[in-house]
């Protein structure tokens, strides 16, 4: 009655193995959930439908930022997420000093020429080469109207 039964060891090593495998799968499950790519494009949606100069930033806990006119991709250790936008075409400000000062609240008439340069300068920022950037906490939303241009930038 109090007697192990002969194959019971076979129920403890297959119950061993089933065990290692779900810790294996667990382990390998992300430990946060991806960015919120449907966040930041909601965020530059809103600023890009206003009628007049807007500005806006979204937090946002992804390492790196990949923006187009018309997408924006986040990718942090969780996973890599991409959503579109619905007003567009947006204006990716990487590199360029001048954009960067607009997004970051100065007119553009105290960084460009003319409005002329100004559109010149978004129209090549959003023909120029999409990259992985980083970001640090937030991405940046300004939509600028003003005589001859209006122009939504997105930036980190």
């Amino acid at each position: 009655m109090f007697d192990t039964p002969v194959d019971g060891w076979y129920a403890w090593v297959g119950v061993a193995a089933a065990s290692a495998a779900l810790v294996g799968a667990a382990a390998g499950l992300p430990a946060s959930p991806p960015p919120d790519a449907t966040g930041v494009a909601d965020t530059v949606d809103r600023t890009a439908a206003t009628e007049y100069g807007a500005y806006a930033e979204h937090p946002t806990d992804a390492a790196e930022v990949r923006l187009t006119p018309h997408r924006v991709g986040l990718r942090a250790g969780s996973g890599t997420v991409t959503a579109d936008f619905v007003y567009g075409p947006v204006t990716p400000v990487g590199g360029d000093d001048d954009l960067r000062a607009v997004l970051r609240g100065a007119p553009p008439e105290r960084r460009f020429d003319s409005a002329a340069a100004f559109r010149r300068a978004a129209a090549q920022a959003r023909t120029s080469e999409r990259r992985w950037r980083r970001v640090d906490g937030a991405l940046a939303v300004r939509h600028v109207v003003g005589e001859g241009y209006d122009v939504t930038l997105v930036g980190a």
